[in-house]
């Protein structure tokens, strides 16, 4: 008998918090949520003619003249979110040594001789960086605005127009989202 008495306060106040933490709060924060950043808590998905065509937080592989390409991505299937990671290969590592190198003349191949942005022959962290930077965006304005018949200017008003600026000028890298960017384009180009 005193080990029921005992019991009941406890099993009480495992199911009390049972239904408060696992079932109403989390309720309450997911409907704040929605509430406050709809486009956030859905996963940040962009959409084409009505057609969810990817997400604003995971890169795609654009390998179209016509399109921006976004960052290398080091996985064996480019941006596939399910095997999201990194080479792993260090700085003096002879293999990323060479895929740099052969990133870098890819890149000059496709956008002409010049300086090439860091962010243009080295993969991401997570291997699916949907941002390239606004240096990397602007280098390939000109071929992309030939691929596709358009004045340059036009295109690098267009990502002058999308980029994303650093927080008060110090906190983060001002930045393009590719897929954003290149839907704008099939837009731009269908008008």
């Amino acid at each position: 008998m005193f080990f029921l008495r005992e019991l009941r306060p406890a099993f009480s106040l495992v199911v009390l918090f049972t239904l408060f933490l696992g079932f109403l709060l989390p309720e309450a924060f997911t409907g704040a949520i929605q509430l406050a950043l709809p486009f956030q808590a859905n996963g940040s998905l962009l959409k084409n003619n009505g057609e969810i065509v990817g997400s604003a937080l995971i890169g795609q592989n654009f390998t179209d003249a016509k399109y921006f390409q976004g960052r290398p991505s080091a996985l064996d299937k480019p941006y596939n979110a399910a095997t999201s990671g990194a080479s792993n290969l260090g700085p003096t590592s002879a293999a990323l040594q060479t895929a740099i190198a052969q990133r870098v003349a890819a890149y000059q191949k496709a956008f002409g001789p010049g300086p090439v942005p860091a962010d243009a022959v080295t993969a991401s962290g997570s291997g699916l960086d949907p941002d390239i930077s606004l240096a990397n965006a602007l280098r390939q304005a000109p071929a992309v605005a030939a691929a596709r018949h358009l004045p340059a200017a036009t295109v690098t008003a267009l990502v002058q127009k999308l980029t994303h600026h650093s927080v008060l000028g110090v906190i983060g890298t001002d930045h393009v989202n590719v897929l954003q960017l290149n839907l704008a384009l099939d837009k731009l180009s269908a008008s």
